[in-house]
């Protein structure tokens, strides 16, 4: 399913994105990250060990809901799926993202993290837009 202009503009902008993944119990995790948006697929990025990466390994079924930031009652929601979950460019994308959220490339990288880019094939798309 491919996105509008006007919905790809959300990702493409300053704006963020609560993403919800599902834990082993079925209960549900949200978290809010930068958000980015190639090649009709929704690129996250993350790092191990943290919560979303086990989940999506589990079931790689995921969320992304992103709003404008000058007017939050502007937002896509999208579902679907985690279709690569690749280390390759992941360092290099997170400056990209600080870049583009912070205006540099300083990322402070934590110790014993390894950088993942989570890509997402949009299923189902809801807006209001």
């Amino acid at each position: 399913m491919e996105l509008t202009p006007e919905q790809e503009r959300l990702f493409l902008d300053r704006n963020f994105g609560a993403v919800g993944t599902s834990m082993a119990d079925g209960s549900p995790h949200v978290t809010i990250l930068w958000v980015d948006y190639r090649d009709g697929l929704i690129w996250l990025n993350t790092a191990t060990p943290r919560q979303k990466p086990a989940n999506l390994a589990r079931d790689p079924r995921i969320a992304v809901t992103v709003w404008d930031v000058s007017n939050p009652y502007r937002w896509v929601q999208v579902r679907g799926a985690v279709v690569e979950s690749t280390r390759e460019g992941a360092d290099d994308h997170i400056r990209w993202l600080n870049r583009k959220y912070h205006g540099d490339d300083d990322f402070s990288f934590t110790p014993g993290e390894q950088r993942l880019i989570l890509k997402i094939r949009p299923d189902r798309v809801v807006s209001d837009l």
